[in-house]
C-alpha cells in the first residue's frame, strides 16, 4: 500500500499544486479554462489518438470487460436512483446523481495515471471505459432529461447526441485512431513525434488544471455530495470488479485496470453537464471536490490491491 501511495503520489501533488495555485489567485480562472481547453483539444486527444492509432478495435473493445463494466455501472446507478425517490427527487435529478455515481474521471485522471502505473497494457481497457462513459452513459443522460421534460423522444435527439458526440475531441481523437490502425498502415514518423509530443504535456497539464478547477467548487449539500462520493469511491469499484471477477470472468490484468478505473473521482465534465441541464448544479460540484479529496488515499488504496 505504501509503495503504490508514493507511486500515485506525485499525481495528487500535481492536483494539489494546480489547487494552490488557483486558491491565492496565481492562476485564476480563465487560466485554469485556457489550461482545460489546451488539455482538453490538444494533449489529451494527441496521446488518445496515439493509443488508439496503435491498437485494433478488438483490442479495446472486449466484450466481457465491456459487459462487466456495464453491469457495474447498471447496479450504482439503480442504487443511486432509488436513493435520489426515496428522497423524493423528480426525475431529473434522480437521473444527475446516478450519472455521478457511475461516471469517473477517466479522461484527465485515469489515461495518464493508470496507463503509468498499470503499463501501456492498461491503456485499451481504459479507453473501453472512456469509450462507454462518453458514448454511452452520456446519451443516456440526454435522453432521460429530455424525456422527463418533453415528455416524448423529439426527431432532433439523435442529431443533437451525435453532434455532442461529434464535438468531443476525445472521442473524435479515438475514432481517428482506430481509423487509421484498420488501415494497418504505421504512423508517419512526423506525426508520431507530433503526437508524443503533445501527448507529453496531457499528464501535468490536466493534472494541474483538475487542482486549479476545484477551487471553484464549493461544499455545500454536503450530505448527498458525500453519499455520491461513497457510491462512486466504494460502490462502483466493489460492483464493477464484483461483475469482473465472478459474473463475466474477465482476465485478472483487465479486470484490475476495470476496478481502479471506476474508483476515480467524479470527472469534472459531469458539473459541466449538471450547468447545460441546469440540473443538481451544487450536488454534483460537491461530490467532484470531496471526492477528488478522498481519492488521495482510496485510489491508491485500489491499485494496491488490483495489483498486488
Amino acid at each position: 500500500m505504501l509503495a503504490v501511495f508514493l507511486q500515485t503520489l506525485p499525481f495528487f501533488a500535481v492536483i494539489g499544486l494546480g489547487y494552490g495555485a488557483g486558491k491565492i489567485g496565481f492562476f485564476p480562472p480563465e487560466a485554469t479554462a485556457w489550461l482545460t481547453k489546451f488539455v482538453f483539444y490538444f494533449a489529451l486527444s494527441a496521446m488518445l489518438f496515439g493509443f488508439s492509432a496503435s491498437m485494433s478495435p478488438s483490442e479495446i473493445f472486449e466484450p466481457r470487460a465491456a459487459a462487466a463494466y456495464l453491469w457495474g455501472c447498471g447496479v450504482v446507478y439503480l442504487i443511486a436512483l432509488a436513493v435520489a425517490f426515496v428522497r423524493l427527487r423528480p426525475l431529473t435529478e434522480a437521473v444527475m446523481e446516478a450519472h455521478t455515481a457511475v461516471i469517473g474521471n477517466t479522461g484527465f485522471l485515469g489515461v495518464p495515471m493508470l496507463v503509468l502505473l498499470l503499463g501501456d497494457q492498461a491503456a485499451r481497457t481504459v479507453l473501453l471505459v472512456l469509450s462507454i462513459d462518453l458514448i454511452v452513459f452520456s446519451s443516456l443522460l440526454t435522453v432521460i432529461i429530455t424525456l422527463a421534460r418533453e415528455g416524448r423522444l423529439t426527431p432532433a435527439l439523435p442529431r443533437l447526441i451525435g453532434l455532442g458526440l461529434a464535438r468531443n475531441p476525445m472521442v473524435v481523437a479515438m475514432a481517428a485512431g482506430l481509423s487509421w490502425s484498420a488501415t494497418g498502415l504505421p504512423l508517419p514518423g512526423p506525426l508520431t513525434a507530433t503526437t508524443a509530443l503533445l501527448g507529453a504535456a496531457a499528464t501535468p497539464g490536466a493534472l494541474f488544471a483538475i487542482g486549479a478547477s476545484l477551487t471553484n467548487r464549493r461544499a455545500e449539500r454536503l450530505t448527498v455530495a458525500g453519499w455520491l462520493s461513497f457510491a462512486k469511491l466504494v460502490l462502483h469499484p466493489l460492483a464493477v470488479g464484483g461483475a469482473a471477477i465472478w459474473i463475466f470472468h474477465v482476465d485478472a490484468y483487465a479486470a484490475g485496470v476495470l476496478v481502479s478505473a471506476a474508483a476515480l473521482p467524479v470527472a469534472g465534465n459531469v458539473y459541466i453537464l449538471a450547468q447545460h441541464f441546469g440540473v443538481a448544479v451544487a450536488r454534483v460540484s460537491a461530490a467532484i471536490l470531496i471526492s477528488t479529496a478522498l481519492s488521495v488515499l482510496t485510489v491508491p488504496l485500489v491499485i494496491a490491491q488490483v495489483g498486488g
